[in-house]
This record gives C-alpha cells, structure tokens and sequence, in this order.
C-alpha cells in the first residue's frame, strides 16, 4: 500500500499484529468487545533512553482495560532509521494500530527495525500473560526494486494462518513460533485494507506476555524510501484459509566421515505432506537430493533423518566440487501444494586426515559468522556466546544436539572486537573476530 506526501516520498503501511486478548492472568477477564475491536496503541509517551533511537521505551496506556504495553526499539539494523514511532498524521490506516514509519537502510538487502512489546497490569510495572495473541501483519507489499516484510516472534508453539492462494507474499517459519511473511510481487496495493487478504498474515499463540515484530525492506538498489508499518492488535478469518503445514523444532546436520547426516524433528504436523531435502555448494542455487514423507497429521513429536552420502569424498580427498562448504535446507510441503523452507545448515568439508579445531569464519565478519565444532562435538550440546570488546555477553544460545557448524548472524551488531566463546562440557574454545 502505498501513502502520496508532498515530498513525493511513499508510505507503506505494513503489518500489523494483532492481538486478541480472551484473558489474562491475574487481571479480569475480557469482553466481547476485545474480539471485535482488539487492543487499541495510542499516545505514546517515551519513558526511558532517546526519542526513536535504539533503547528507547515507549509507554502505552490502556491498550485494554487493565492493560498497558511498552513497545522497545530494540535495534535498527544496516542503518534502517525510524522516523516516527506512532503516525497517525496522513489519515491513513487504523488510529488504534501500532503504525511506525521507517526510512531504508540506502543499502542493497534488508534493513529492518526491531521492536518488542510487551504487556503489563496497568499501572505497574507486573507482566501479563494474555490468554490467547493473535498478530496480523497487513498490507505488506512493494514495488520492483523495494519489497516490504513483516517477521513476527510469537514464541515456541505459535502457529501462522494466511490464505492459501496468495501470490504477493512468501510465508515462512524461521524458527518455532517465529514467522516471515515477505512480499515477492512486487506490487504496490492501494490504501491500508483489511480486507486484502493476499498481502497479511496472523501469527499465533498463547499464555505470553511480550512478542517481538521486524518491519522493514528488502532492496536491490540504494534507497532511503520511508514506508508506513502498522500493528493492527485483532485476529481475522481468511478466504481459502491455511497454516504452516508444522512447527520444526529443531534441524541438525552432522559431518559423519564421508557423508552427512540430517536429522530434523517436528513439533507437531498439520496437512504436512512431505519434505524435500535441498542442497547446494554456493549457498544460493539449490537442488532436491531426496524427498522424506511426513507424518502429515500429528500433535506430537516425530524425528525424521536423511544422509547423503553423495559427497565425492574418500578417505583423503575431497572432490573439487564440494571442497570447502556445503549448505542443506529443507522444503516444507503440504497437501496444497504450498511450501516453505527450513533454516540452512552448513557443513564445512577438508581434508580427512585434517585436524578439526573449533574454527570461525569468515574473519572480519560483515553479516553472518560460521563457527565448526569438532567431530566428537557434533550431536552433542554446545553453548555459543559472543562478547564485545568490554566484556559484556550480546548473544548466547545453546544446541542440544549440536550441527557440525552454527551460523549466527551479526547484522545488528557495532563495528569493532568481539570474542565467540564455544563450550561442551568442560572444554571451552575462544576465538576473536572483527565485525565490519
């Protein structure tokens, strides 16, 4: 969608989640009203750090009764900047919705801002567990050098419902409970509609009390275009209506001597049809390897596995080919023919007779920074820190069944020194990396 202002500059107004709240705990419940009108953002007042800068906290009262909510600028990565927290200003889009206006990074890729709203009892400073969340992202569109896209982390066990026909947006789970609906069409759809299905999505999910939403653009050329976002806090019925097919709780890829093995578990399935496992040697071209049926209907967890052995390898040698990295994903098929993808795991290939260290790489690091544990590491849990350069801890996660290789993606971090800290066990490793 698209806003015309005298400067010429056009506004977008994407996503917006919406947040149905039945009732939260500790508070009173809520009425019929809070299904049909949502939760209403208006009035922000900055309560902590600088105005639209990374930190600041913004407080919104009554976003229901009994109910208040702080939206946090988290970070504004690769010089995304926010130009209005709230902008109720043109008359376009919802009032009661959360609407920022971002301006693009002027670079070639993403650029995003991150927030995170959470929920409070009005008046204080106690968390809220809202029974049931839904939120929506709307109008998330675009034109043929600029595509708008809404990620939403709703948390473990949230599901993503959108219509299953649309041809303006990809939706994919990224994580459990954390979706990306990201415009492909490149189209820009006139107004801020609610009833244009094709160009929204609704993450859901339950018993929590803070989400976090990135709203921002994927360019192919230079631009400081500002765009219109919205948060619009209420579920919706969809025409021809899906889900994400399941809930990938985990996806390992593991060097075993000469052939990698793939092992992957679901959550739950839901006209899950069945997997095709891709792979490439570039990191950008990929090709289906095999096809692994699902379960197709299932709300517990179900392991699944694949290894390729076609590597080229032998004992000593590695083929020329796939020397070097190879990258694996899965494709998420359902009955209808719609799909989406997994994470990529990456699998780094030497020499067998080589001595496997714990290696990160690349180094200086500009986006994402791969760390390889040794083979005697791979299915075992492994912690991964990052510290900056005054000792303080600005990334942590830890893998319960370690891949041979972790990606971790430094986009939104400073310039300058950091330390990857990688521990099993007893045995920690520390190397220095320069992020540019």
């Amino acid at each position: 969608m698209k806003t015309n202002v005298p400067l010429k500059k056009t506004f977008l107004l994407i996503a917006i989640p919406a947040i149905t709240l039945f009732s939260f705990k500790n508070t009173l419940a809520q009425t019929t009203q809070m299904l049909t009108n949502g939760l209403s953002f208006v009035s922000p007042v900055l309560v902590s750090g600088t105005n639209l800068q990374q930190g600041s906290v913004y407080l919104f009262s009554n976003v229901s009764t009994g109910v208040d909510a702080t939206v946090r600028v988290d970070s504004l990565v690769n010089n995304a900047t926010l130009i209005t927290l709230d902008d109720n200003s043109n008359g376009v889009g919802y009032r009661n919705a959360f609407q920022p206006r971002i301006q693009s990074g002027n670079v070639i890729g993403k650029s995003y801002v991150v927030f995170k709203i959470c929920f409070y009892e009005a008046g204080t400073t106690n968390p809220v567990a809202l029974e049931n969340v839904n939120a929506t992202a709307i109008d998330i569109d675009g034109n043929a050098t600029l595509k708008e896209f809404a990620r939403i982390d709703v948390g473990a066990g949230g599901t993503a419902t959108y219509m299953s026909t649309t041809t303006d947006l990809s939706i994919l789970q990224l994580l459990p409970g954390d979706f990306i609906g990201e415009n492909i069409l490149g189209i820009e759809r006139s107004g801020i509609d609610t009833s244009s299905y094709a160009n929204m999505f609704t993450a859901s999910n339950t018993n929590i009390s803070s989400f976090t939403v990135r709203y921002g653009t994927n360019t192919t050329l230079p631009s400081t275009t500002q765009r219109q976002f919205s948060l619009y806090m209420k579920g919706f019925t969809y025409p021809n209506q899906t889900t994400l097919p399941l809930e990938l709780l985990s996806f390992n890829a593991i060097l075993n001597k000469n052939k990698v093995d793939l092992n992957w578990v679901t959550l739950w399935e839901k006209n899950l049809s069945h997997f095709e496992v891709e792979r490439s040697f570039d990191g950008k071209e990929f090709t289906q390897i095999a096809s692994v049926f699902g379960v197709g209907n299932s709300d517990f967890k179900s392991n699944y596995s694949f290894s390729d052995h076609n590597l080229g390898l032998s004992d000593n040698t590695v083929s020329a080919q796939s020397r070097g990295i190879i990258y694996y994903r899965l494709k998420l098929m359902d009955i209808d023919g719609k799909y989406g993808y997994s994470d990529i795991r990456v699998i780094r290939i030497g020499k067998f007779n080589e001595a496997v260290k714990v290696m990160t790489y690349p180094n200086p690091v500009v986006n994402d920074v791969r760390i390889t544990v040794p083979n005697e590491w791979q299915g075992k849990e492994v912690k991964y820190d990052v510290f900056n350069a005054s000792g303080r801890m600005v990334y942590s996660i830890r893998n319960s069944s370690a891949s041979q290789t972790e990606v971790i993606n430094m986009s939104g971090m400073g310039k300058g020194f950091y330390v990857v800290k990688v521990s099993m066990g007893a045995e920690v490793v520390q190397q220095k990396i320069i992020k540019n």
